[in-house]
This record gives C-alpha cells, sequence and structure tokens, in this order.
C-alpha cells in the first residue's frame, strides 16, 4: 500500500506541474502588476506626507504641489494600475493553445 499511494503522490505532481496556465485565476505576472502597483500607491502616500501646522504655527508646505497633486494622483493611478493587475490575462501562444486542444 506504501508503495501505491507513493506512486499516486508522484503522479499527481506530475500532472500539477502539467497544468495550463488558462486554468489558473491569477499567474505570476499578475501578482508582479499587484506589487508594482502597490509599490506605486505606497509612494503617493508617501508623498502626502509632512509636517501639519499647529495652533501656534502656519505651515504653508500643506498646500504644496507635492501634497495636493501628485501624492493623490499617484495613489489613484496605483489603484487603477491595480485593478488591471489582477484583471490581466496572459496571451496565450499558439503551440500552447493547440496542445491544450488536442
Amino acid at each position: 500500500m506504501t508503495n501505491n499511494s507513493r506512486l499516486q503522490q508522484g503522479d499527481d505532481a506530475g500532472a500539477l506541474e502539467r497544468e495550463s496556465y488558462v486554468g489558473l485565476p491569477l499567474v505570476k505576472i499578475n501578482f508582479i502588476l499587484m506589487a508594482v502597483a502597490a509599490a506605486v500607491i505606497v509612494t503617493g502616500f508617501l508623498l502626502m506626507t509632512g509636517a501639519p501646522s499647529t495652533e501656534t504655527e502656519f505651515n504653508p508646505d500643506i498646500f504644496s504641489t507635492r501634497r495636493i497633486v501628485v501624492g493623490p494622483t499617484m495613489a489613484f493611478l496605483g489603484f487603477i494600475f491595480m485593478g488591471i493587475g489582477i484583471m490581466w490575462r496572459p496571451r496565450v501562444s499558439k503551440s500552447k493553445h493547440e496542445e491544450g486542444a488536442e
């Protein structure tokens, strides 16, 4: 029995390796795109940080272009790119498509 179960496990592992990427919801490129999008989002939020104004002192830097235009725009584009990274479908070459049809 032990020998038979090892043989079945070996067959299962081989079948998993041969499984096509078409059946998987997310593949390696999706995770790479999502990681890049997350980095852009974090960068956008970091660009929005800075010293605040207090009751005793006004800090005009709170109205800087970096904090009210560049940072939010980068964060917004990062969120858009995250959606694109999740929905991205890799192209299937003709040779891989033909192998799946056989």
